[in-house]
Parts: C-alpha cells; sequence; structure tokens
C-alpha cells in the first residue's frame, strides 16, 4: 500500500493513461503521451495541470494583510481587491522559507504555497498571527492549471468572462453553478490560468476541459522543463532556507514601500546584498552537445575547486539544447561568462546566458 495520498483527480488521471509518482506525499501524474509531446504542447496550444498538492490557505480577520506583512517582503496592504503578487515567506535571517502567491478576495487574503512545504509554512504563518486574524487550510479545493497561448479559448467556453482578466488578476467565476476562483498565471512562461474548484466537481471541470479541442493533459515532467526554460526557481532546488531573495535573483519581490520601511524579515542582510551584491548569485546557463548537467553538479573555479553548483538542469524542448540554473561567483554571473560545471568526472563548458531562455508570453494590459 502506497503511503502518498490520492487527490481528487486521480482516478481521472488513470484513465487518461498517467503514470503516477510519489511527489510531496501524493500521487500525481508524471507523464501522459511523453514528457517532450507534453512539453511542446503546452508551448503551442493548451496543456492541463493537476497542481492540488500546492496548499491553498484563506487569511481572514480586519489586519489579515498586515499580518501577512510581518512574514514576507511585499506590500500586502496596497494589493487591491483581484490583484496577485508573487512574494516570498522569510527566516529571520533573510532565507526563503517559501515562495508563495497572494491575492486580495472578497472573504480575505488567499495564499498559494508549495506542496512539500505547505504543513511548515502554515505552522510558521499561524506561529505568528495576532488575536483576530485566522488562517483556513482549504483542504476541500482541487486546484487546475490551464497553460499555453490557446488557454484562453478554452476556457473562455466553459467558464465565460475569463478573458477579461490580465496576468496577475483574478475573481469569482461559475462552472454550472459551482462556484470557482480563478487566476489568470501560473508557472510555465505562457499565458494561462489557476482554478480553485471544489475537490467534488474538480473531475467534472477537467471533463470539460478536455472536451476542448485545445487542451491535452500534461504531467509533472514537463510541468519541470517548462517552468525551467522559463528562468522560474523550484523551491527546494533552486530556493531554500540558506538563500536569500538578492542571491536568487528576486529582488523583484521586494516592494519599494518594504525597502524603504526595512520592516520585513531579514531585511537588514538583504538590503546589505542589495546595496553590496550577494556572494554568489542565481544564473542560467547554456551548455554546447546535448548531454544536460543535473542537479548537484559543482561548479569550479580555474584551480579545480567548487565555489557553486547547479541547482536544476535538463534537456530544453523548445531549444533543443540543455539549459541549467546554478549559483555561481559574482564576479563570474555577468552573461557571456564561461564557467566549469564537473559531472561524473567529466568537465562541461557552460556560457552564462540571461532568463528566461524561452520569452514568456503573459497577458499584459496594453501600454498607455
Amino acid at each position: 500500500m502506497s503511503e502518498e495520498e490520492a487527490l481528487p483527480l486521480d482516478d481521472w488521471h488513470r484513465a487518461q493513461g498517467a503514470r503516477m509518482v510519489g511527489f510531496a506525499g501524493y500521487l500525481m501524474p508524471i507523464q501522459y503521451d511523453g514528457i517532450i509531446a507534453e512539453h511542446r504542447w503546452t508551448r503551442e496550444s493548451a496543456g492541463l495541470f493537476d497542481v492540488s498538492h500546492m496548499g491553498q490557505l484563506l487569511l481572514t480577520g480586519d489586519s489579515a494583510d498586515a499580518a501577512l506583512e510581518t512574514m514576507v517582503p511585499g506590500d500586502i496592504k496596497r494589493l487591491g481587491d483581484g490583484r496577485m503578487r508573487y512574494s516570498l515567506l522569510l527566516n529571520d535571517a533573510g532565507g526563503i522559507i517559501d515562495d508563495l502567491m497572494v491575492a486580495r478576495r472578497v472573504d480575505g487574503i488567499y495564499i498559494v504555497v508549495n506542496g512539500a512545504t505547505k504543513a511548515g509554512d502554515i505552522a510558521h504563518i499561524e506561529a505568528r498571527l495576532p488575536d483576530g486574524v485566522t488562517l483556513t487550510h482549504m483542504t476541500g479545493e482541487a486546484l487546475i492549471a490551464l497553460q499555453g497561448p490557446k488557454a484562453v479559448d478554452a476556457l473562455s467556453r466553459i467558464v465565460p468572462g475569463v478573458d477579461t482578466l490580465y496576468f496577475m488578476q483574478a475573481g469569482g467565476f461559475d462552472f454550472n453553478g459551482v462556484p470557482l476562483w480563478i487566476s489568470r498565471s501560473g508557472y510555465t512562461g505562457e499565458d494561462g490560468f489557476e482554478i480553485s474548484v471544489p475537490g467534488q466537481t474538480a473531475t467534472a471541470l477537467a471533463e470539460a476541459l478536455f472536451d476542448q479541442p485545445e487542451v491535452k493533459p500534461v504531467g509533472l515532467g514537463a510541468r519541470d522543463s517548462l517552468r525551467l526554460e522559463a528562468g522560474l526557481p523550484l523551491y527546494g532546488h533552486d530556493i531554500d532556507e540558506e538563500t536569500t531573495p538578492v542571491a536568487a535573483d528576486l529582488g523583484f519581490a521586494l516592494s519599494k514601500r518594504r525597502r524603504e520601511a526595512g520592516d520585513f524579515p531579514g531585511a537588514e542582510r538583504i538590503l546589505q546584498q542589495r546595496e553590496q551584491g550577494a556572494i554568489a548569485k542565481r544564473v542560467g546557463l547554456t551548455l554546447a552537445g546535448r548531454q544536460p548537467v543535473r542537479e548537484g553538479a559543482p561548479v569550479l573555479d580555474a584551480m579545480g575547486k567548487a565555489v557553486g553548483k547547479v541547482t536544476s538542469g535538463g534537456f530544453s524542448p523548445s531549444l533543443m539544447a540543455p539549459i541549467a540554473m546554478a549559483y555561481v561567483p559574482v564576479a563570474s554571473a555577468e552573461p557571456g561568462s564561461e564557467i566549469t560545471i564537473e559531472q561524473r568526472g567529466k568537465l562541461f563548458t557552460a556560457t552564462v546566458t540571461p532568463m528566461p531562455f524561452v520569452p514568456h508570453h503573459y497577458h499584459r494590459p496594453p501600454k498607455r
């Protein structure tokens, strides 16, 4: 008997021929037709992802936004209704406990956290909440992502009105009388949506989406290659509690008002690094040939000493070339710099490359 928990769409995945694996304590589909085919379908059409393993949380109470601000560097108080923000849960040393999405809803502050860290995140947040602010773990909700350039065409037929959303906007919608919370967001670099749906309705929604000609199911394998091409970090691999936002090249998550106030966890260290630089920095890498380097491979200096490491690596189906993320000394972090990587006794030359490797295609408002 597997120790992993089945999610609401478990039977549906198996009916579509998914290969299931254990991930973050759950049984999850890693692939259906094959990782490369699913990756390319998402880039060209619309991929349906089950991300129900992630934690959906709701903070309620008059000072819910202020309470969350004591734990993250984002400007939550000024977050408008139906607006979203990427932020970081920080420890007192400025290390990243988790990365998360925050949105303001009519009923409170909605937060999506990573599946592997959600238990620790919940404990961390609850321990710091003042009286009058409550955290609810929305265990009855599934989370479905629909990603790709044709996602809006498919979803609009089922849920009218979603086409009015722009990137990082969200709102309440209706599916056959069932309330949904939908954001125009995702983790592939493509246009798309994340849909919070009651668990008992998840299969009906997945079937309705699957009936659309643009949509095919996509597993964890392609989700990882898509986010790597998009230059997006994966918690526990590219960022962790030893990593600061500056070293991780996530400075955009430090809102201006919060920087000026310096009132977030680890502010002194983070703001000092922002002025003076961190010792190492997360960068993108491209490699010649076809063999990828994998997580954990050391970055070497001219003397053969390890001075950094690869945190994500793989073969890019879009570029037909190996790509990676790594932490390298700041002196070697400029685009065009060549670095040496060792893997299984073999040396590879990699070139620091700006990220994303594949351009983002988010649906943003027109410039005025």
